[in-house]
C-alpha cells in the first residue's frame, strides 16, 4: 500500500498542473469565507486541491476554509440556522441541491438568485436541466452551484474476501438476510457494518428503494405512498433483519470506521454513497476493482440515487463580489476535475474531463455510464427530497428504531412527521 500522504500530494500536483495558471487582473478582493462539514479524508484534499488553484490565478482573494465535523452534516447544518438566523452569513456555505436548499433557505428569502452569473459561464448549456430544475424556484430563479454528483445506493465489498468466504453480493435484501447472512454469521464475519444514525437512514433509503421500487419510493415524497401502508412498515421489518446482522457497537462508528471494516476482512458489505472511493483509494491507496469493488444495493439495479453538494450565496454575506469570482471557479470544469476526482464524486458540469483515466478511475467511468443511462431518484439523507425538518426528525425516529425495532411506530411517527413538514402537498 502506498503512503497515504504521497499519494495525495502526487495527485494533487498533477491535478494543479493540468489548471491554468494565468492570473486575474482587475479582482475583487478580501477574505471569502467557505463554510462546509468537509473536515477530512477525500473531500478535505479535493476542496483544498481546489482552493490552492484558485488562489494562484486570484491571488488577492484569500479563501478561508472554514468546517464543521460531522457526517451528512449534521452538526454544521444546526451551526449555520444560528449563523444565519443571527446575521452571521458565511460568504458561501455547502448545501445539498433539493429541498434542503429550497424548503429551507429559499423559501425564507435567504439566498441571492444567481441567474446571471450562469449565464456569464453558459452554465444553462453545460449543467443538465433536471439539475438546474433542483436549485431553482418555480420563476427559474437559481441559487446554488453544483460542484458534483454522487451516488447514494452502493454495496461496497472486497472481492478476494467475498471469493474466500463463499458468497456473492446479494441481488436482493431477501438473499441478503435468508442466505448471505447466516453463511458469513457461521464463519465468524460480520455480515454488513453500519456506523452511527445517519448511516442508518442512508440504509433505510436504499432498503426502501430496493423493496418497494422507483415509484413507490417517489411516493413518499410526492404524497402518493402511504407511510403506514404494510409495504412502508415491511421496509422497516427488513432494515430490523439487516442490524440484526450487523455490528454491535454501530452507534459508536463513524461512516469512515464502517467502510474501513470490510477492507480490512472484519466486515463483508457497507451501504455507503460513493465517497467511499476517495477513502478506499487516496487514503488507503486501493485499486477499484481488486482492493474494493461495488454493487448498487440489493434490489436497485438500473437505478441511480443521487444527491448534489452546492455551494450558493447567502443575502448580507461579507464580501459577495469576490465570493462570485470563487463561484464561478467551483462551477468551472477546471475546478471540477480538480475537486471530484479527489471527492469520489462525478463533475455536475458537463464539459468536465470526465473521459480522462488519469483523472478518473475505473469507478468514476462506469457511475458516468449510471448516472447517464439509470432511473434516476433522490436521496433522503442527503437532502434531495425531503425538507430538513422533515429528515431531522427521521433522525429520532431511526434512533428510536434501532434501539426498539418496533416498525409499525416507526411508520407511524414518520407517517405524522410528513404531515407536520408538509410532505406531498
Amino acid at each position: 500500500m502506498k503512503s497515504k500522504s504521497k499519494i495525495i500530494l502526487i495527485f494533487i500536483l498533477f491535478i494543479l498542473g493540468l489548471s491554468s495558471q494565468v492570473v486575474a487582473q482587475d479582482d475583487p478582493s478580501g477574505d471569502v469565507e467557505v463554510f462546509t462539514w468537509w473536515t477530512g479524508g477525500g473531500e478535505a484534499h479535493g476542496l483544498a486541491g481546489m482552493i490552492e488553484a484558485f488562489s494562484k490565478i486570484h491571488p488577492d482573494i484569500n479563501i478561508v476554509n472554514a468546517t464543521v465535523a460531522g457526517g451528512s452534516g449534521v452538526n454544521f447544518k444546526a451551526v449555520l440556522v444560528s449563523r444565519m438566523l443571527g446575521g452571521d452569513p458565511p460568504d458561501t456555505f455547502q448545501v445539498h441541491a433539493g429541498q434542503e436548499l429550497n424548503a429551507l433557505w429559499v423559501a425564507a428569502g435567504r439566498m441571492e438568485p444567481l441567474n446571471d452569473l450562469y449565464e456569464e459561464n453558459g452554465w444553462f448549456e453545460q449543467y443538465p436541466q433536471g439539475l438546474i430544475d433542483l436549485i431553482s424556484d418555480e420563476e427559474g430563479n437559481v441559487y446554488s452551484v453544483p460542484v458534483n454528483i454522487h451516488r447514494s445506493n452502493l454495496m461496497w465489498y472486497v472481492p478476494a474476501n467475498l471469493e474466500a468466504w463463499g458468497v456473492t453480493a446479494p441481488a436482493s435484501w431477501e438473499e441478503f438476510v435468508t442466505t448471505t447472512c447466516p453463511t458469513l454469521q457461521e464463519a465468524g464475519i460480520i455480515p454488513i457494518s453500519l456506523g452511527q444514525t445517519w448511516t442508518q437512514v442512508h440504509l433505510w433509503e436504499s432498503v426502501a428503494l430496493g423493496e418497494l421500487g422507483v415509484e413507490a419510493y417517489n411516493g413518499l415524497w410526492n404524497g402518493t405512498t402511504e407511510w403506514t401502508s404494510p409495504e412502508v412498515v415491511a421496509t422497516f421489518d427488513r432494515l430490523g433483519q439487516i442490524m440484526d446482522c450487523a455490528n454491535d457497537d454501530m452507534n459508536a462508528l463513524s461512516h469512515q470506521d464502517a467502510l474501513l471494516m470490510v477492507t480490512e476482512g472484519r466486515a463483508a458489505f457497507n451501504v455507503m454513497g460513493d465517497w467511499a472511493v476517495s477513502l478506499y483509494t487516496v487514503d488507503e491507496g486501493l485499486e477499484p476493482g481488486v482492493g474494493f469493488a461495488w454493487v448498487p444495493s440489493p434490489g436497485t439495479d438500473g437505478v441511480f440515487m443521487m444527491l448534489s453538494d452546492t455551494f450558493g450565496l447567502p443575502k448580507g454575506g461579507p464580501n459577495p463580489e469576490a465570493t462570485r469570482v470563487w463561484l464561478s471557479y467551483l462551477g468551472s470544469a477546471e475546478g471540477q476535475d480538480i475537486f471530484n476526482p479527489l471527492k469520489g464524486s462525478l463533475p455536475a458540469n458537463t464539459t468536465a474531463d470526465i473521459n480522462n483515466p488519469e483523472l478518473y478511475n475505473a469507478y468514476f467511468q462506469a457511475a458516468y455510464a449510471d448516472w447517464t443511462s439509470n432511473t434516476i431518484v433522490g436521496s433522503l439523507a442527503h437532502g434531495l427530497v425531503a425538507p430538513q425538518s422533515f429528515l431531522d426528525g427521521f433522525y429520532a425516529i431511526m434512533a428510536a428504531f434501532q434501539s426498539g425495532r418496533d416498525s409499525l411506530t416507526a411508520s407511524s411517527n414518520a407517517a405524522v412527521l410528513a404531515l407536520q413538514t408538509g410532505m406531498g402537498r
